[in-house]
């Protein structure tokens, strides 16, 4: 597995680490008992054939009455057709728990991975989260729905036959469980190996599944810098160790398989060559002998299922556990208990004294924000320039809580935003990144994406909203789409160019109507005259409207009124565009290195 996805320290037994199912079965166990019940019966019928088939041995067939004979027959007939039509009845009963259960750990996963912070989602794989929420919740459902079912079933069976055993010959079945005993063991050294190549198997397919992803969103740079060869290499490499895995877990299978099978024919064996000098000097008759190996042939097949079961059970654990090392992650931002509702609308932001560092982070490694203070007045647009690694982004996730501060506050209109509801925090606080993110859904939906005000709205209400955030970013592109704006765009809206997704993007930010906005580039794909426009419109939107802007070019300053620098995670000056040009060489500097398109005047004032 690779070395970066999270592990648990935790560990615990088979049925104790299943039993934490339980909470998601509790309203489908009674049903699922039912099924358990059915088998039970089931089982019973079946060994119910060799009790009718003693009586007919030591019966019928020795009179030699042709009447009893058929009736003996005609039960048995019977018998057998009850067994399937339980079969039957026990598959429908225990089917729709399963699903059900299915459906309550995905949404879940999936409800709990939205509440998740942005820390634990920059260190986990996407690939590992995806196997958990796909096949480990999979095999749960088929252990829930066949496995636990068959397992319990089968070996009360199991102990139900062998009760019958000795009611046939105590002796005889006593031969067949000392000469079973060497299972006991086999069993439990396939357990210990069994759990470790499951654990590692689920473990690397999701690591496959990781390389997937990655390979299919970035096949444009595989093959633009001809590396498809290469990443085939590295995939092959995961699928094979994947191979080599369940190649492992097959052996181990099957080396339980032979001793399941074998021992107990060495067992019948041993009973064969015993019943035999029983019935000779007449302590066991010829229908009981019959019976009992009879019996013992009903028993074989449940006997052989354990070692299947047993693995299925294990895999089933092994997924419960890999499912709960999500679930068990704790969301370290959350709502406050009271949260102040009451709160002005100014847009006024203030970072106090504010730190900011990963739990990942080693104690001797520097804050990657070390004290920022910083004042953004209530329809103020502040541009936040520095070198690469300043911290820049990292301020920009700080506002809407997608990181909590480590050390010192941030003020919303006076109010610390973690007394805020985050839903109502997030309402006010919109933002648009430089790598763009889009879903698979119309551009309608995309753009309103923050605006669920408008999802029962008047459709006039909702159309000039989405308008007006389209001519603000310069995206009238969409009009011409195939079916305007209720086109699907795809996947990460990828069949768009750059440029036309961050404009959509920017339209989603500007169309939730914040207190406060922030922007972190996102004008970095445009063509200088689109580029233009979009910031003459942006100005209108930003007149009334607090913004935080990070600028990785000169001619993004020009939307500020003023402007911080930022260096090495501290605010080292503050100013107009033309303060800072006269009085700090530091900004001079770091203007001067920029790169900025030729139709840009980089020492424009700001307007």
């Amino acid at each position: 597995m690779n070395d970066s996805t999270p592990q648990s320290p935790r560990s615990s037994g088979t049925f104790r680490g299943l039993a934490r199912v339980i909470p998601f079965a509790r309203s489908d166990l009674a049903r699922l008992g039912v099924g358990m019940g059915i088998m039970i019966v089931s089982s019973g019928v079946a060994l119910g054939i060799p009790i009718a088939l003693e009586a007919l041995v030591d019966g019928p067939l020795a009179t030699g009455d042709p009447v009893q004979v058929w009736w003996a027959v005609a039960l048995i007939a019977l018998l057998g057709f009850v067994e399937a039509a339980l079969v039957l009845l026990r598959r429908v009963t225990v089917l729709t728990p399963g699903t059900r259960i299915d459906s309550r750990f995905r949404n879940t996963i999936y409800r709990h991975l939205q509440d998740l912070p942005i820390a634990f989602h920059d260190q986990w794989q996407s690939g590992q989260l995806l196997s958990r929420a796909n096949s480990d919740v999979s095999l749960i459902r088929r252990w829930m729905s066949f496995g636990l079912v068959m397992l319990v079933g089968n070996v009360l069976m199991i102990v139900m036959g062998i009760a019958v055993l000795f009611h046939w010959s105590p002796l005889l079945a006593g031969v067949f469980l000392l000469c079973s005993l060497p299972m006991f063991y086999f069993g439990t050294r396939f357990r210990s190996q069994y759990s470790s190549l499951s654990r590692a198997a689920q473990d690397q397919w999701g690591d496959v599944s990781t390389a997937v992803e990655e390979s299919v969103h970035g096949i444009r740079v595989l093959r633009s810098f001809g590396r498809g060869a290469d990443s085939l290499t590295s995939f092959a490499g995961r699928t094979r160790a994947g191979r080599n895995l369940e190649v492992n877990k097959g052996n181990a299978r099957a080396g339980l398989g032979f001793w399941l099978v074998w021992v107990p024919d060495f067992a019948l064996a041993a009973c064969l060559l015993t019943g035999v000098w029983l019935a000779s000097d007449g302590t066991l008759t010829t229908g009981q002998l019959f019976a009992f190996f009879a019996t013992a042939a009903v028993l074989a097949g449940p006997i052989e299922s354990i070692g299947f079961l047993l693995g299925l059970t294990l895999e089933a654990q092994s997924g419960v556990a890999r499912i709960f090392e999500v679930l068990d992650e704790s969301n370290t931002i959350t709502n406050p208990e009271n949260p102040v509702t009451a709160t002005p609308s100014g847009g006024s932001l203030v970072f106090d004294n504010v730190h900011f560092r990963h739990a990942s982070q080693s104690p001797d490694d520097p804050d990657l924000l070390d004290g920022i203070n910083l004042d953004v007045r209530p329809g103020e647009t502040m541009a936040i320039v520095g070198a690469t690694g300043s911290g820049k982004t990292t301020l920009t996730a700080l506002p809407a809580r997608l990181y909590d501060v480590t050390a010192g506050r941030i003020l919303l209109d006076g109010v610390d935003i973690r007394s805020l509801d985050l839903s109502a925090l997030r309402t006010r606080i919109a933002m648009a990144f430089e790598d763009a993110t889009l879903f698979s859904e119309t551009v309608r939906d995309n753009v309103l994406l923050g605006r669920d005000d408008l999802r029962d709205a008047d459709p006039a209400r909702s159309d000039a909203v989405l308008a007006q955030a389209l001519d603000v970013a310069e995206a009238g592109f969409v009009y011409d789409l195939p079916d305007g704006v209720e086109t699907i765009i795809g996947e990460q809206g990828l069949s768009l160019s750059g440029g036309q997704r961050q404009r959509l993007a920017l339209a989603r930010a500007i169309a939730c109507a914040p207190d406060v906005l922030v922007l972190d580039d996102p004008l970095s794909a445009l063509d200088v005259e689109t580029e233009a426009r979009v910031e003459s419109a942006l100005r209108r939107v930003l007149a009334t409207t607090t913004a935080i802007v990070v600028a990785h070019r000169p001619s993004t300053v020009t939307l500020a009124d003023r402007v911080a620098l930022l260096d090495n995670g501290r605010i080292t000056a503050v100013g107009t565009h033309s303060e800072l040009l006269a009085n700090s060489a530091a900004y001079r500097h770091l203007i001067s290195s920029l790169v900025d398109d030729p139709g840009h005047d980089s020492t424009e004032e700001p307007s």
